[in-house]
């Protein structure tokens, strides 16, 4: 059944209540403005993870609350509505998913409690490429007697300039677009001969630029089945996560373009007495419907251990990311000339859906891996 429990609607309600009062849109406007050297805010970060809600994916036995995917899907959704900046898709979505299934079990003890409590910030080391690409990995990692030895580079690695530790996605042997050879591998930020170059992207978020150059790393410290298939599966359900993020940004920005459409008058009526906006309107709310569907089935997907996890992945990306796209540039069109103003925090839902829609994969990747998961 495509519906949540009531556990879950008390989760979803708390952390909306939480975000409204601590994380308005008008914080990312602040850490944008004020050039924040983080790009998020700790003390909000803090406070999410005192709510726990960075061990919602972790198993009880490591501290964690064991809710599920669902659960954190219905976080990543209000989290979309507030454009909150947190290390919540790079440390929890991401990192956490990579050590739950390819981490040794000496690996899920070390890190997973401290994940949990939030003390440790984490992120997700691949692309290499300007577009998504799994199986394009050219940074090698060389065994040597004391352990193994990264060069190379990554780009765009979300949160990558404040995380204390990086799973690095690196080639043990084959190609470079081979899919036999890729290895995970934890990384300390502070490892000799590993740079970390900021980026600040369009959306007011951050990511970052990261170069090995004889980054010496333990032999324990590679991740048991950190192969191609495991990774996969990890962006699978980062697609779904960022799927869910997207039906929360799309669902605030069409709330907002209705209001804007009741209050603002033309020619002495309300503008959204007008039936070709009213038409227009129609086509969001019932795309956005649609994707609340998608994305509920997604998340249950990944909880229930589904075989089509791959398939559902790429409908959900690929439909939110058209989504997102759809509703984001009617409303900067239904808002007229202030919308296209800085003045006006509608601008920020686009921005947001841009780089959403770009990360893990674009609209044409997922309906072409769609395509060929059905057979064509």
């Amino acid at each position: 059944m495509l519906v949540i429990n009531e556990e879950q609607k008390m989760l979803k309600a708390s952390v909306r209540d939480f975000l409204a009062i601590q994380s308005p849109l008008a914080a990312l406007r602040k850490l944008r403005d004020e050039k924040n050297s983080d790009g998020i805010d700790r003390q909000l970060w803090g406070g999410m993870c005192e709510m726990g809600l960075t061990g919602l994916t972790i198993s009880e036995a490591f501290g964690g609350l064991d809710f599920g995917y669902l659960g954190l899907g219905l976080v990543l959704e209000e989290t979309g509505r507030t454009l909150t900046a947190s290390p919540l898709i790079s440390t929890v979505l991401l990192s956490t998913t990579a050590i739950n299934l390819a981490g040794s079990a000496a690996q899920k003890k070390a890190l997973l409690p401290e994940l949990a409590r939030g003390q440790l910030i984490m992120a997700l080391a691949h692309e290499e490429k300007a577009h998504h690409d799994p199986g394009h990995v050219a940074t090698k990692a060389e065994l040597r007697r004391d352990g193994y030895v990264l060069n190379g580079h990554k780009t765009f690695v979300l949160d990558g300039h404040i995380a204390d530790k990086f799973i690095v996605v690196a080639r043990t042997a084959g190609k470079v677009d081979d899919a036999k050879g890729i290895a995970l591998f934890l990384v300390d930020a502070t490892a000799k001969g590993l740079k970390v170059e900021r980026t600040q992207m369009m959306d007011s978020r951050n990511a970052a630029k990261i170069s090995f150059e004889n980054v010496l790393v333990p032999k324990d410290q590679l991740m048991e089945a950190g192969d191609y298939d495991t990774l996969v599966k990890i962006f699978d359900i980062g697609c779904i996560g960022l799927a869910a993020e997207m039906l929360g940004s799309a669902q605030e920005c069409f709330e907002r373009t209705l209001a804007y459409l009741k209050e603002r008058r033309q020619f002495g009526v309300p503008i959204g007495s007008f039936q070709a906006l009213q038409h227009r309107a129609a086509k969001m709310f019932i795309d956005i419907e649609l994707c609340k569907s998608v994305v509920i089935k997604a998340l249950k997907a990944i909880d229930d251990g589904t075989p089509d996890l791959s398939r559902m992945a790429s409908l959900a990306k690929a439909k939110l990311g058209e989504t997102i796209k759809l509703v984001s540039n009617e409303a900067i069109q239904m808002h007229g000339g202030i919308g296209m103003t800085d003045d006006a925090e509608i601008g920020f839902f686009l921005k947001r859906g841009r780089v959403a829609q770009q990360t893990l994969g674009d609209y044409p990747y997922h309906l072409d891996r769609f395509a060929r998961l059905r057979g064509f």
